[in-house]
Order: structure tokens, then sequence, then C-alpha cells
């Protein structure tokens, strides 16, 4: 039952379990000139995941081509897409739509 609920208090701890960097921490607080609440860690931490944000990966990422003769579909919310030559290509997919 939703009335017997307890926030846990927000520690050191649970923003590191959360994936969360101090400097991330701060930046929240500062977003919501508060203290963030259990659930509002929780959506934080799910935004600026890699899942959904490329959090340690995007660095490497901005490295590849966006355009250019042999790319048919660049970067985006979908699957990129490139002509590796002849009648082939490599496609990337989000992880959850992998097949």
């Amino acid at each position: 039952m939703m009335d017997n609920f307890k926030e846990p208090e927000i520690t050191e701890g649970l923003i590191r379990e959360h994936g969360l960097t101090d400097e991330e921490y701060k930046k929240i607080k500062q977003i919501l000139g508060r203290e963030p609440n259990y659930t509002e860690l929780g959506i934080f931490s799910v935004m600026w995941s890699e899942h959904c944000s490329y959090k340690s990966s995007r660095v490497f990422l901005k490295n590849f081509p966006t355009g250019g003769e042999h790319i048919i579909q660049g970067p985006g919310e979908n699957a990129g897409v490139v002509d590796i030559g002849e009648v082939f290509y490599v496609i990337f997919l989000p992880w959850e739509q992998g097949l």
C-alpha cells in the first residue's frame, strides 16, 4: 500500500547506486533549487544514464561521420545505416530494438 511507503534518505551511497557523480548531484540540486527526493533522484539518474544520454560514450561517438556518400541514415532516434560497399550495409540499432 502506497500510504505506508517511506522514501529512503538520500545518502552518498544511494547517489552512487543511482550512477550519479558528485558533479551531477550538485547539478540536480541547482536545477531543482533544493535537495531532490528519492523519486526525483531516480528520474535524473535514468535521464542522465548511458542508456538515455550516452553519458560516457558521447565523447567517442562524436568522432564518427554523420553524413557523406556512405552514410545512408545518420544519427538520430533510431537506426543508423552505413553503406560498406557492393550490396552490403551495416545497421546500428539501439539495444532495445536489436534483432
